[in-house]
């Protein structure tokens, strides 16, 4: 659950940004691509967490099932890009996806310390 505060703060952080930068059409792909990246990264903190301190076998599976998911969110990007451009502008979706999953990305060395 320590993940999902400060995912919510980059959240409403990177979409006021892309809002002010872009304009109101980037207020959907904020939001959406915002809280896609922090429930992936939480779910891969979980894994890992759960991984920490068992064989390296494990640990690394862990690591992939979050890389997995993170890779996952590149592809629903593309797809909601492709699905419907004016919704899902690709610069401010891309800009939301990234700008909130890789700060949270940083959590990960944290754990694995």
């Amino acid at each position: 659950m320590r993940l999902v505060a400060p995912g919510v703060v980059l959240t409403a952080v990177v979409t006021a940004l892309l809002v002010w930068g872009f304009g109101p059409p980037a207020l959907m792909p904020g939001l959406v691509f915002g809280g896609l990246a922090t429930l992936i990264q939480f779910v891969a903190g979980v894994a890992l967490r759960r991984a920490v301190g068992k064989p390296f076998e494990q640990l690394l599976k862990a690591w992939g099932v979050g890389m997995g998911l993170r890779v996952l969110g590149m592809f629903l990007f593309l797809g909601a890009v492709l699905a419907d451009r004016v919704l899902f502008p690709p610069l401010p979706t891309a800009l939301a996806y990234v700008g909130v999953l890789i700060p949270l990305m940083f959590s990960d060395i944290r754990t694995v310390r």
